[in-house]
């Protein structure tokens, strides 16, 4: 299931932007998405980063949405 998982999440396209409005803006999108899909691909754009890395910032997105969060690359994230 897993490695089916992972190749579904690398042919996804992002759907969610994280700016410089910060992941408050986007909970209520990825919810709605992930309501609809099995995996959603959200990218945090550099203005969103500031100090904290992409993992940090993804780990308290899938708090905020009570969702798995499957993988970080680079500066992207996949839910599960």
């Amino acid at each position: 299931m897993t490695e089916e998982l992972r190749k579904k999440a690398h042919e996804l396209d992002v759907t969610v932007w994280v700016g410089k409005a910060g992941i408050d803006s986007v909970v209520d999108e990825l919810n709605d998405q992930l309501a609809d899909a099995e995996l959603v691909k959200v990218k945090f754009l550099r203005s969103a980063r500031g100090t904290d890395s992409t993992e940090a910032l993804a780990e308290t997105l899938a708090e905020r949405v009570d969702a798995e969060l499957f993988e970080t690359r680079g500066n992207t994230a996949v839910y599960h």
